[in-house]
């Protein structure tokens, strides 16, 4: 890259500006960082982020949007891991949950931060994780549904409540909280309880 603000080249200047911002995130926050700065990141000219972004928000919910797709990805694959075992498929989501918060924080906090614009790529990749759990929840809870117990919907709601309260208290960012066990042994033990009292069982 030319180190002339007026000729610079970037090779990658889209992907080098989500990857700043991504760092930024890790540092400051989602919103801690104004558009400036994330140029300065990159290494490139005040305006060459408007190359393909409009402002801050815009390459936030391209950062929440690809957030969702790896999201989606890692949910369905530690569902596949258990298809024999619905109920156990729907219990890995929960742990797949928790596994991508702690190692993706930047994209997590990002994708269930303030702020991102009601836009349409972002509400698909949004949907398409949480079509991965429902699913989930469908399987496990099985074709109908048993007297007394909530619909599939309903479960799915509960399972992602439970993962993404967990997350937000004790993975993503918290490092200050203590518990006397590990994230990943409440989830168990919170799953455990709920899914026994559905009279699912793994």
């Amino acid at each position: 890259m030319s180190t002339d603000r007026g000729t610079y080249h970037h090779g990658n200047l889209r992907e080098a500006i989500i990857e700043a911002a991504l760092r930024l995130i890790g540092e400051r926050g989602p919103s801690g960082f104004a558009f400036a700065d994330l140029a300065r990141a990159a290494g490139v000219s005040p305006a060459a982020p408007y190359r393909h972004f409009r402002d801050r928000t815009a390459v936030n919910a391209e950062i929440a949007r690809r957030g969702f797709e790896k999201f989606a990805a890692e949910l369905e694959a530690a569902a596949t891991a258990q298809r024999a075992r619905p109920v156990a498929a729907l219990e890995a989501c929960g742990r797949a949950y928790l596994t991508f918060a702690r190692r993706e924080p930047a994209f997590y906090a990002v994708m269930f931060g303030p702020d991102l614009p009601d836009d349409p790529d972002l509400r698909r990749a949004a949907d398409g994780a949480f079509a991965v759990l429902r699913r989930a929840a469908e399987s496990a809870c099985g074709p109908r549904v048993a007297p007394g117990r909530p619909p599939p919907l309903m479960v799915a709601l509960h399972v992602w409540a439970l993962a993404h309260g967990i997350a937000a208290l004790f993975v993503a960012g918290a490092a200050h909280r203590r518990l006397p066990m590990s994230p990943e042994d409440l989830l168990e033990a919170g799953m455990l309880v709920y899914l026994q009292s559905l009279g699912l069982t793994a």
